[in-house]
């Protein structure tokens, strides 16, 4: 099943590398991999560099699309695998973070006070995360990856996978409390 919204017709005329097809292409989903890779990067150049990446790879690899699948999940599977691959490269020392700067765990209803938030302002935050924990918590909570696929992606074990996702809701909620956007927890 092909992506409704994109003609499918054009499919053909990508994979014979036809300009006016793959100009139709990369104008039809530049918009939504920008905000994908801007979810994993701090800064709007590098996350513009990762869509020019992620569409060479698109370009290269549209033979291996069989269909079988909504074509724009196809291709934010690989923006999102793009920008894996680049905080994998910028970020090698990341299981280094130091735990003990992670602010306290959060409430439940703290844990729903992100949803409320507007998108670019959320985004914003979270891209002040450091890398792994901002990679666990796109990859969880937006890209919807198990704990497994997590691992499986960034090379640690699920376990690791679920405790980073905590510590980066935990930091999060930090910062959205010292920005005022979310109440401290009071005791009762």
């Amino acid at each position: 099943m092909f992506d409704s919204s994109f003609p499918e017709s054009l499919l053909p005329g990508c994979r014979r590398a036809e300009p006016a097809a793959q100009e139709a292409l990369y104008r039809h989903f530049e918009g939504r991999l920008l905000h994908v890779c801007l979810r994993y990067v701090r800064t709007r150049v590098v996350a513009e560099d990762l869509v020019q990446e992620a569409f060479i790879r698109i370009f290269e690899r549209l033979d291996q699309f069989r269909g079988q699948g909504p074509l724009e999940a196809w291709v934010r599977r690989i923006g999102v695998n793009t920008c894996l691959d680049y905080c994998r490269a910028e970020a090698r020392g990341w299981r280094e973070v130091d735990l003990d700067d992670v602010a306290d765990d959060l409430t439940s209803d703290e844990a729903d006070a992100p949803a409320l938030l507007a998108g670019e302002e959320l985004v914003a935050h979270i891209q002040r995360l450091p890398t792994i924990y901002r990679l666990v918590i796109n990859l969880y909570c937006i890209e919807g990856y198990s704990h497994q696929e997590i691992g499986a992606q960034l090379g640690i074990d699920e376990k690791t996978s679920s405790s980073q996702l905590a510590r980066a809701r935990r930091l999060l909620a930090e910062q959205l409390r010292r920005a005022h956007l979310i109440q401290p927890y009071e005791l009762s």
